[in-house]
């Protein structure tokens, strides 16, 4: 007899839990007249992390597709624009050291690789600015749309910085309101399992028993079904990633005026890196480091140096960093999501994009019935592990690519041993040709494309042999797309309005829905 997957239980709220129950419910919400259900299991005792607030700008699309208001989002989660980051020191260490990773592709992307020529000019002028408008806009304080510009559309590409603490009740409320998610506040006391091996259902303390087909695991670092209960074990990468703890602190602005930065800004400090993110409210600050490289009293101490006069007194939270990842994702009847997953340092918010990839695989192969479930669960793991590896590539780009020699950390992060080997790889072909559009990123959705890849690696003087007659053959085409380029910077630093004064208009008299 066939076993109908009818029933989708996921146990965890935060950021994951709802993203998750969010996806999945809109995307087969015509069904849920025919017996089909969501159900999100949470405990009333379990506070949200709330890491991260930097995000893609894949999140967008994620929020438009299951309904959501991007004024809301606005007015509800403490929001900005996010357009990209800023990574300053990380290559000499000098003041003046600094490169841009914008979200915007560099001009005529899919016409044109802009690195050889660019290479070939060695007029001054950064890549970025060479080819993308995004950095000066930055430069600038200014947002990436106008109050004119529909919810979710863009003159410059962006996603989002946000209080996760507040953006996970936003999604709550949307999910249970709107898209028929059944909210069940309980503990979990015990997993029941069937006699093949399944998950049959969750005992619970406050619900009684909850069954289910099949069970997402957004239960963070517990991991409690993947983990504890089906045994998948944890995958540590601390051997090629080195930072393992986080201090953050919530810093308030001089004046309710100050200029909010529309990008992340990270800046390389002795053993690890410090993230600066603004939101309407205030700054959320964090020193990322590695304690076999530095104490946590000199962590702080870097931290608070690189606040001054704003971080004195300010409490500190310190926050583990595991880095890695399950073995597998989807074991059974069972797929972990977000932390339970497994977690990277939030050096290039992949995070939330991993949660979002993440549900939106489970909610288009949905399995209609037991029996496919393991195929589908294959080809979920195939896809998930080979992005959870390129995000650990693109992590250690940063670092394999450092000039600094002060300190044994960013010695050691150039050690061979402490590079994938598929990087290795890649960095020698780079030497001699440029990463561009589809040439060594070959699956569908890529969490960091080539573009991303140009922009860190010529950021931080990288450089890739250039031959004459690719720089001849293309000349004309690449000065048309680099003009094109500084004309759009014009027209955008003219157009755009401040970031600040474009979130008040925003909560204020919001956007038009799309």
């Amino acid at each position: 007899m066939v076993q109908a997957v009818r029933k989708v239980v996921i146990v965890g709220g935060g950021t994951a839990g709802w993203l998750a129950a969010g996806v999945i419910a809109a995307r087969h919400r015509s069904r849920i007249p025919a017996n089909f259900s969501v159900t999100l299991v949470e405990s009333p005792n379990t506070p949200i992390i709330g890491v991260g607030e930097g995000t893609w700008p894949t999140l967008r699309t994620t929020l438009s597709r299951i309904g959501v208001s991007e004024t809301e989002l606005f007015r509800q989660c403490d929001a900005a624009f996010k357009q990209g980051a800023w990574f300053a020191r990380w290559t000499t260490g000098e003041k003046q050291d600094g490169y841009y990773h914008p979200l915007m592709l560099p001009q005529s992307f899919s016409q044109i690789n802009l690195v050889p020529h660019w290479l070939a000019r060695n007029d001054g002028r950064s890549f970025c600015d060479a080819v993308c408008p995004q950095g000066r806009i930055c430069d600038d304080g200014l947002a990436p749309k106008t109050i004119a510009t529909a919810e979710f559309d863009a003159v410059a590409n962006y996603a989002y910085h946000l209080d996760a603490g507040k953006f996970a009740p936003f999604l709550q409320k949307h999910c249970c309101e709107k898209l028929g998610v059944r909210h069940v506040l309980a503990d979990v006391k015990r997993v029941n399992l069937s006699e093949s091996g399944d998950i049959r259902s969750l005992e619970t303390e406050q619900a009684g028993e909850i069954e289910g087909d099949l069970f997402v695991d957004c239960t963070g670092f517990k991991a409690l079904l993947i983990g504890e209960t089906l045994g998948v074990p944890f995958v540590d990468c601390s051997d090629v990633l080195f930072c393992d703890t986080a201090l953050a602190i919530q810093v308030p602005y001089a004046t309710d005026t100050s200029p909010i930065a529309s990008h992340t800004i990270s800046t390389a400090q002795s053993a690890g890196w410090i993230w600066d993110i603004g939101l309407p409210t205030r700054r959320g600050v964090g020193h990322v480091f590695s304690s076999r490289h530095i104490s946590v009293d000199d962590a702080e101490r870097e931290l608070r140096d690189y606040l001054g006069a704003a971080g004195k007194d300010l409490p500190v939270r310190r926050i583990p960093i595991r880095s890695g990842h399950r073995q597998i994702f989807w074991k059974r009847n069972c797929v972990a999501v977000g932390l339970s997953a497994g977690f990277l340092e939030p050096l290039e918010a992949s995070a939330i994009v991993l949660i979002e990839m993440s549900a939106k695989l489970i909610a288009e192969q949905m399995p209609v019935c037991r029996e496919v479930m393991d195929v589908i669960a294959a080809r979920f793991n195939n896809t998930t592990e080979y992005r959870w590896g390129r995000i650990i590539d693109f992590l250690k780009l940063h670092y394999a690519l450092t000039q600094r020699d002060d300190s044994a950390f960013w010695r050691d992060n150039r050690l061979p041993e402490t590079i994938p080997e598929r990087l290795q790889h890649l960095l020698l072909l780079w030497r001699y040709q440029s990463p561009w559009y589809h040439d060594e990123f070959d699956r569908i959705e890529e969490v960091f494309p080539a573009a991303s890849y140009q922009y860190v690696l010529y950021g931080m003087g990288f450089r890739t042999e250039v031959e004459p007659e690719i720089v001849a053959g293309g000349a004309h085409s690449a000065e048309r797309a680099m003009r094109e380029n500084s004309s759009q910077i014009e027209k955008l630093r003219s157009g755009l309005p401040r970031h600040r004064d474009l979130i008040r208009r925003i909560v204020q008299q919001g956007l038009q829905p799309v």
